[in-house]
């Protein structure tokens, strides 16, 4: 039984060595996104108007996992600190003509939340989604252009969706 049981012993201590001696994957500091799928569903808000719901999904890798915004506290009414950055595009005779932010119901710019690695390895890799309510639907064929900035101001690379139909 003590043979059986040092064997099984230097058996798991190779195992454990075996994996806890891989190279830990490394990233770049600024951070990666790339666009996954932008899906569109009817809805109806909560005074039974039809509506849109636009849900843009993409993955992200940061290197030195420093993603995401603290939550300002109640006192604070700042609302310039934001991390994600998305443009809406009009078509117009075939182009694509950024649409002025004035012209928009709501701002596209959103705050992703703090998020925190563990561990040693300080890397960050997940999806993040962003819904969009469209209530009043005045484009007959948008697409998105966006990108994300970490703590430390690295700027991602950019992205952008696939062309979206709205079918009045």
């Amino acid at each position: 039984m003590t043979k059986g049981f040092s064997i099984f012993f230097i058996l798991f201590a190779g195992w454990v060595l075996f994996f806890s001696c891989r190279k830990i994957e490394s990233y770049p500091v600024i951070p990666e996104i790339e666009y996954k799928s932008f899906t569109l569903r009817d809805t109806i808000d909560p005074l039974g108007n039809p509506g849109k719901i636009g849900e843009l999904l993409f993955g992200f890798v940061d290197g030195d996992g420093d993603i995401g915004l603290p939550q300002p506290d109640s006192t604070t009414t700042d609302t310039t600190n934001f991390n994600l950055f998305i443009t809406m595009y009009e078509m117009l005779d075939g182009e694509f003509i950024k649409v002025d932010e004035d012209d928009l119901e709501t701002p596209l710019n959103y705050r992703i939340p703090y998020i925190e690695s563990e561990g040693q390895n300080k890397t960050l890799k997940g999806e993040i989604q962003v819904d969009f309510f469209y209530l009043i639907i005045k484009y007959d064929t948008i697409k998105y252009k966006f990108y994300i900035v970490d703590r430390a101001l690295h700027k991602s690379n950019d992205q952008e969706t696939d062309t979206i139909f709205f079918s009045q």
